[in-house]
């Protein structure tokens, strides 16, 4: 992540630490007052995740801030916001996927349009080791660490405040590694994640033609950059023009794709054929 956006967030995180403390509050009595969970006050407090406006203003009535201070935290949050948007990765041995990993963490509005593999954010454990380990020379050691943050950062999902909008099409559902268990359980975990009010998951069924020949995954977070998928790595983009190019593109696609109980009978259509596949496999 980009050094002046991580320092302001480590800004507002330790600030929001000091305010707790002054307060008499453990991150436990805070999280629960606030109605978050515990590892999201910790996240924010360490400088690892960004709040929403509203995660913010639970915390601030949580800790009773008067005006002065509510007001100082909003602008550490609007200071973060304002950052340059722009995410490196620091380990050399770190596989392809972590710079998305950390653009999506930090954004209250991701959006993502794949057309081979599954967007990062509903990807199963395992699903994401096959990911991870094609990328060219992995590190097993580098792969475990990829896996576990990826997994760990799912967590904003969860999140309120946050808006997470995915558009797959059919072909990334038959395009599949490992064993048809593994897709099984995957499709299951999209079936859970379809589920939350925070997530709109849409499936373009290969029926229907596309509006743009996609030729690459790509993922919108916020309105300030993309992260371009590429075979052998990932590019941030925060110019306005391109940024706003993509945001076009993704509503072509957007406006195809089925949601909902459509989206949720393909998906169970789809499973279905794995589950013959699996019994063939195992004879």
């Amino acid at each position: 992540m980009g050094s002046e956006r991580q320092e302001r967030m480590t800004a507002l995180g330790a600030r929001l630490r000091g305010l707790r403390a002054e307060a008499g509050l453990t991150g436990a009595v805070l999280a629960q007052r606030a109605g978050v969970g515990q590892p999201t006050v910790s996240k924010i407090e360490n400088g690892r995740m960004v709040p929403s406006v509203d995660v913010l203003g639970r915390l601030s009535r949580a800790l009773d801030l008067d005006e002065p201070a509510s007001r100082e935290v909003r602008a550490l949050l609007a200071a973060v916001e304002d950052a340059p948007n722009i995410v490196e990765t620091s380990d050399d041995n770190a596989p392809d996927g972590a710079v998305l990993d950390e653009a999506v963490r930090s954004a209250r509005l991701v959006r993502s349009f794949q057309c081979v593999v599954l967007p990062a954010m509903l990807q199963s454990a395992e699903y994401a080791r096959h990911v991870f380990e094609s990328a060219p020379n992995p590190a097993p050691e580098a792969v475990g660490r990829a896996v576990a943050a990826r997994v760990e950062r799912q967590s904003v999902l969860y999140e309120p405040g946050r808006e997470s909008v995915f558009v797959v099409t059919e072909a990334v559902l038959r395009t599949w590694p490992g064993n048809p268990e593994l897709m099984l359980a995957q499709f299951d975990r999209l079936l859970a994640v379809d589920s939350l009010s925070t997530v709109r998951l849409g499936i373009i069924p290969w029926r229907r033609a596309v509006p743009v020949m996609p030729r690459h995954g790509f993922t919108l977070c916020d309105q300030r950059a993309v992260v371009v998928e590429a075979f052998r790595d990932e590019r941030v983009v925060d110019d306005s023009t391109e940024v706003a190019a993509y945001q076009e593109t993704f509503s072509r696609f957007e406006e195809i794709a089925v949601f909902g109980i459509e989206m949720r009978e393909l998906l169970i259509r789809v499973m279905h054929e794995f589950r013959e596949l699996a019994d063939v496999t195992t004879r």
